[in-house]
């Protein structure tokens, strides 16, 4: 893989750069947190707010839950892997060796950010640009990527580890419920954050000039 050299004309660049390239996926956590809780609010906020959106549509909806409500949302997944296990649809060995150590992990974060996609909202602009209807739901939904990997990298830079994860659809109902969320909000992604306890592993690439191509330079 071939590494720029570019030296950046706007040092405001080279910093969003470096944060980009130090964005991990740690999973080793502890429930404990280097900011205060109103700049966790203050990143996930922003990111609702300013995180572009296609038609500026802003489909994007967010929950965030931090110490003992975070918790709730973890022991809630282990009850219903535990349901799984009873159902005969998982191998109590894999739920002990493997599965609940997992979510016992994510359980010891600070705090889990919720992401939705809100697809009842995009009806108007579909009729609006009824040539672009079949479109808008996989545009909210790369809105809403951007917007987790916006707080994720925001959350790292003020000293959290996080890793992203995806049990949707198995935890909708109880998300719903405990935390009165409408049912027009799809759940796509968790995002477990806390302080990390132990370094992400190595970086591995894919070779550039397999992704890569530019013309005209």
């Amino acid at each position: 893989m071939t590494i720029s050299t570019t030296q950046f004309t706007n040092p405001a660049t080279s910093t969003l750069f470096d944060l980009v390239k130090s964005r991990r996926t740690y999973y080793a956590l502890k429930p404990e947190s280097p900011v205060s809780d109103s700049v966790v609010e203050t990143i996930v906020k922003d990111a609702v707010l300013h995180v572009p959106s296609s038609f500026n549509t802003q489909t994007t909806r967010v929950v965030l839950l931090l110490k003992e409500e975070h918790k709730k949302l973890w022991n809630y997944a282990i009850k219903i892997m535990e349901g799984l296990v009873a159902a005969g649809k998982l191998t109590k060995e894999m739920f002990e060796s493997n599965t609940k150590p997992k979510l016992e992990g994510f359980r010891n974060g600070y705090g889990t950010v919720l992401f939705f996609v809100d697809y009842e909202s995009l009806g108007p602009i579909k009729e609006k640009f009824a040539q672009y209807a079949a479109k808008f739901d996989p545009f909210a939904l790369e809105s809403n990527a951007m917007s987790q990997f916006f707080v994720w990298t925001a959350l790292e830079a003020e000293g959290f580890g996080a890793n992203l994860q995806h049990y949707s659809p198995l935890i909708d109902g109880d998300v719903q419920k405990e935390w009165n969320v409408p049912e027009s909000w799809k759940l796509d992604a968790q995002l477990v954050f806390g302080t990390p306890v132990a370094d992400a592993g190595s970086k591995q690439f894919a070779p550039l000039e397999d992704r890569y191509k530019v013309y005209g330079n």
